[in-house]
């Protein structure tokens, strides 16, 4: 898979010390200039559907167990590698230092109705809920919460990345009417 981007952290200083790796897949769901996110009350921001990848699964299978939990995606097919976002960034647990993140990105489609949502214990408290959404609507959003919001968390700036992205290369006919 095309690496996106790769980038650490500026908490960080240098890239050693005891290293928890984390792989993560995410999904991009588009309908038009629409796209499938889920919103975190508790961060203000849009988020790709995704997580972590478990034990003995491989990405794709992470990918539509992850979809299914957070969205209740139905049906999920036509997926094909986007690309790969990689980070390093801060882990305030005790076993660790850092975090490298490894984010495999899918473009997929979807049945247009969502069922029921899986979500953890800890999503439900963050606020998270699935929603359709303008892209651009999104990325403007994620921008405003970046320059103004104390309540930003460490992903945002991953994820608005991926959305102008995925607008740049996916939506190439409307990303030139707007330009």
């Amino acid at each position: 898979m095309r690496l996106l981007k790769s980038t650490v952290h500026p908490d960080i200083e240098k890239l050693e010390g005891r290293i928890f790796h984390r792989k993560a897949a995410r999904g991009i769901i588009l309908d038009g200039e629409n796209i499938l996110m889920l919103y975190t009350a508790r961060y203000h921001d849009y988020t790709l559907p995704g997580g972590g990848i478990d034990e003995g699964e491989d990405a794709i299978q992470g990918l539509i167990r992850e979809l299914e939990e957070e969205t209740g995606a139905r049906n999920i097919r036509n997926i094909s590698a986007f690309g790969l976002y990689e980070e390093y960034r801060p882990w305030y647990k005790p076993d660790f230092d850092i975090m490298h993140m490894e984010s495999y990105c899918f473009v997929c489609s979807i049945d247009a109705e969502l069922g029921d949502t899986q979500f953890e214990d800890y999503e439900i408290n963050n606020g998270m809920k699935p929603v359709w959404l303008n892209i651009y609507d999104a990325i403007a959003h994620n921008e405003e919460t970046i320059a103004n919001s104390e309540k930003k968390g460490m992903s945002i700036e991953r994820e608005t990345f991926l959305l102008k992205r995925i607008a740049a290369e996916l939506l190439p006919e409307l990303t030139r009417q707007i330009a």
